[in-house]
């Protein structure tokens, strides 16, 4: 087969979203691409132009979205020289999410700032029909599979003072494994916007006639008070806190609004936002949430003598009853995922903790009867933590195996914080070892390739002295996929995070790992106790501001982060040539200090959780990558693949 140039193939417009709509969009059911127009009404009410925003769903499974916002611009574009409508509906990275620069934009904060929001609603639609109102006209467009049909044209006079947006979409049933919109999950998505903005309202109508209506004076208080079911152990805390003009950490308007509460039995309920965008993954926000949780009670706790001898809280115990609902406003956000279903910001660990943890702290010794219930409730998750832990050890003494000597274990005897790391080469082990969290992180270095141990027998898997030492030191035996779930008794470690470089040699050795745990430990992926580390790839040494902004050193995942630090930096007054931008080799370049902030802190660190897949497609295809007599297969499918491969890269 030739490999030339007529092999690349370049998608032009919104053809990569109509080629792959799920490296775009959730393709379940098509409610994603009707939330990203929700969306967009829903930042015209953030920055205060929107006070009503109508769904209504069809009976030939279309939706209309009707907000009274500005209007989108209908002038024509400066540079691309047609309607600026058509530019937002047919082109990705399109908007005025992209104005960073201005303080006063309703967008700063806007959650849809990977810029394929409502042209992935175009692209994915039989049919879309826009009507703008405003400048005193009524404008109407038509587009279908992501192009124009029925071009901009006036068709109507309005009061000049009237303004707003009508979509309405037909979903492409082709496109989704279902073509009906989830009423339920419409409904809450819905109720969360009208929790979010106080005062504005919400309505969802169906033409059978059915109308919902959602409106919150009190909002998240409100809201939090109706969700959670059990007792409480004092009232509900709001509040909300951003960064004002001239902070020295935060961009302004950046920080959060909350309402949290402990229960002491019943349901929890968690919720939080990213600029409107619901992230039901979680994510750095939360981090921040309970890292002042955990700082602002604990410090409540040793201020008024109040933990027994020989009690340590971790975050965990003082987490362990909160409920909460948490909007975080950040600008710029990085998720995990076109569907933005987790934020990855780092600095939003620190903006959360930073807004909340005072208020909080004051909060609670301003009423300290509850606040003793609420630091009683986290001694007894301590307690009961403990005791958790003294039976592990006892499993653990009643063993045989000697543990690797190479091995530098963790202090804990609890799994569900000990972390086991499988560092790729002795240089990033020493670094590893130094700097992290001797308490609950191990720490495990790989020396050289590890066996493929696809077509190992499990007889002969521990004649290789890396995987042996890997299950002594994991405390668990070769199983087989159908193995009961008692093979995992005598796990040490609740996490095992393979980390690796991220170049060629890095990726080889996961694969090996990845095999060797997919083939002979299949529980542990099973039950997600197996996870990527994800190092940054790039170090950005920004230079110091006059004597109150010391020089700093960020970190970007990618090529798309670093662009994004660069950007914040520039609104920051900050010139990008300026700033010395450094590319890691590899994990043994950074020192203790830097891998642990990267890679190995839970509040900033990224890890990516490996997922079983289904044995009939997962099995042909390792078999094919793995097994020594494939090599003809794997050239073939190399050469199928491989300039997709790349340009997915």
């Amino acid at each position: 087969m030739s490999y030339t140039a007529e092999s690349i193939s370049v998608l032009k417009g919104l053809e990569p979203v109509r080629h792959r709509p799920g490296m775009y969009t959730r393709t379940d059911h098509p409610l994603h691409i009707i939330q990203e127009v929700i969306d967009n009404a829903a930042d015209e009410a953030l920055g205060g132009f929107c006070t009503r925003i109508g769904v209504i769903l069809h009976r030939d499974g279309s939706a209309t979205v009707q907000d009274d916002g500005r209007g989108i611009p209908v002038e024509i574009h400066p540079v691309e020289g047609v309607p600026t409508v058509e530019v937002v509906y047919t082109q990705l990275h399109a908007g005025g999410k992209f104005n960073k620069n201005d303080g006063t934009s309703a967008y700063r904060f806007s959650g849809g700032l990977h810029g394929v929001g409502v042209s992935v609603t175009n692209a994915l639609s039989t049919r879309l029909e826009v009507e703008v109102v405003r400048n005193g006209g009524r404008f109407q467009v038509a587009f279908a599979g992501g192009n124009v049909i029925e071009p901009l044209a006036r068709v109507g006079d309005a009061p000049k003072r009237a303004s707003g947006t009508r979509v309405r979409a037909w979903p492409d049933p082709q496109f989704f494994d279902s073509p009906n919109i989830p009423q339920a999950e419409l409904e809450r998505l819905l109720r969360s916007k009208a929790v979010l903005l106080p005062g504005l309202e919400i309505s969802l109508a169906t033409e059978a006639g059915e109308t919902k209506t959602w409106r919150f004076e009190n909002g998240m208080q409100q809201y939090l008070a109706e969700q959670v079911d059990g007792e409480l152990a004092g009232p509900i805390f709001t509040g909300e806190k951003y960064a004002a003009a001239g902070d020295e950490n935060f961009p302004t308007g950046s920080g959060a609004a909350w309402a949290l509460c402990w229960s002491t039995d019943g349901n929890l309920a968690r919720e939080s936002y990213v600029n409107l965008i619901p992230t039901p993954a979680g994510g750095t926000h939360e981090t921040g949430l309970r890292q002042a949780t955990f700082d602002a009670v604990k410090s409540f706790a040793e201020h008024h003598a109040l933990l027994p001898k020989g009690i340590k809280l971790a975050a965990e115990d003082v987490f362990s009853r909160v409920s909460f609902v948490l909007a975080a406003r950040v600008l710029d956000p990085s998720f995990q995922g076109q569907t933005k279903e987790r934020l990855n910001s780092r600095d939003a660990v620190a903006l959360v903790s930073r807004m909340l943890r005072d208020p909080l702290e004051l909060w609670l010794n301003e009423h300290p009867d509850e606040a003793k219930k609420i630091t009683e409730l986290a001694i007894k998750a301590a307690q009961a933590r403990s005791r958790a832990g003294q039976k592990v050890e006892k499993r653990k003494q009643s063993g045989v195996a000697i543990l690797p000597g190479k091995l530098s274990d963790c202090q804990s005897e609890d799994i569900n914080r000990n972390e086991l790391f499988l560092v790729e080469g002795d240089s990033a082990g020493g670094s590893a070892k130094s700097g992290r969290d001797k308490e609950v992180q191990a720490i495990l270095p790989l020396r050289g390739k590890v066996l493929n141990t696809w077509e190992v027998e499990p007889g002969s898997l521990f004649a290789n002295r890396e995987v042996h030492d890997i299950a002594v030191a994991l405390g668990i035996d070769p199983h087989l996929p159908d193995a009961s779930d008692s093979v995992l008794e005598n796990l040490r470690y609740g996490k095992v995070v393979i980390m690796t470089d991220a170049d060629v040699d890095g990726s080889h050795i996961r694969v090996l790992l990845c095999t060797l745990f997919y083939r002979h430990f299949p529980k542990l992926i099973e039950h997600g106790h197996l996870y990527f580390a994800q190092p940054p790839l790039y170090r950005l040494d920004v230079p110091a501001q006059g004597k109150k902004r010391p020089p700093r050193k960020l970190y970007a995942l990618d090529d798309v982060e670093r662009t994004a630090l660069l950007d914040r930096l520039q609104i920051e007054g900050i010139k990008p040539e300026s700033v010395a931008i450094s590319r890691f080799k590899g994990l043994g370049e950074m020192n203790p200090e830097q891998l642990w902030e990267t890679t190995m802190s839970p509040d900033t660190r990224r890890l990516m959780r490996v997922r079983l897949p289904q044995e009939s497609e997962a099995k042909p295809v390792m078999n094919m990558l793995m097994a020594k007599n494939e090599s003809a297969g794997r050239r073939a499918w190399m050469e199928t693949n491989g300039a997709l491969i790349g340009a997915e890269i």
